[in-house]
């Protein structure tokens, strides 16, 4: 089993709070995308070599966000993350928000991304390269 690899830290500003006082639903998904950017370099798998090197890219196919504990402003937020599965032309992946300071869990992000040929416009297998990458950081969902 492997760890899970830290990817954005941030700040909750007043100017994501909605009428109810704490970080609107919108603003979870701007997080949580930045992390999935910084996921892929830190498997390993950047995207500035992912095409050149691998022949492929990825395109998110499903993405699932669980709101657990609301957040306010001044709250420091860490996102982490790991692969939870390989496919065939898949892979998923589990990002978790937590409070930076008590280590809480806020949100969850349950991600699928398909490799993809942008010559063909289609799903692609996915690299035995990049299998073994990802296989490096795969964990068993909680």
């Amino acid at each position: 089993m492997s760890e899970r690899l830290e990817l954005l830290r941030g700040v909750v500003h007043p100017w994501h709070h909605d009428h109810f006082g704490h970080m609107n639903v919108r603003h979870y998904a701007p997080f949580f995308d930045d992390a999935t950017y910084h996921l892929w370099t830190r498997l390993g798998l950047p995207y500035s070599t992912m095409l050149p090197e691998h022949g492929v890219h990825t395109v998110t196919a499903q993405a699932t966000t669980r709101f657990l504990r609301e957040l306010k402003g001044g709250d420091l937020i860490v996102i982490d993350g790991a692969t939870t599965r390989l496919g065939n032309r898949s892979a998923s992946f589990l990002l978790r928000m937590l409070h930076a300071d008590t280590g809480e869990l806020h949100a969850t992000y349950d991600l699928v991304e398909v490799f993809f040929d942008p010559k063909a416009r289609r799903s692609a297998p996915m690299p035995e390269t990049v299998r073994a990458k990802l296989a490096a950081h795969l964990v068993e969902e909680d």
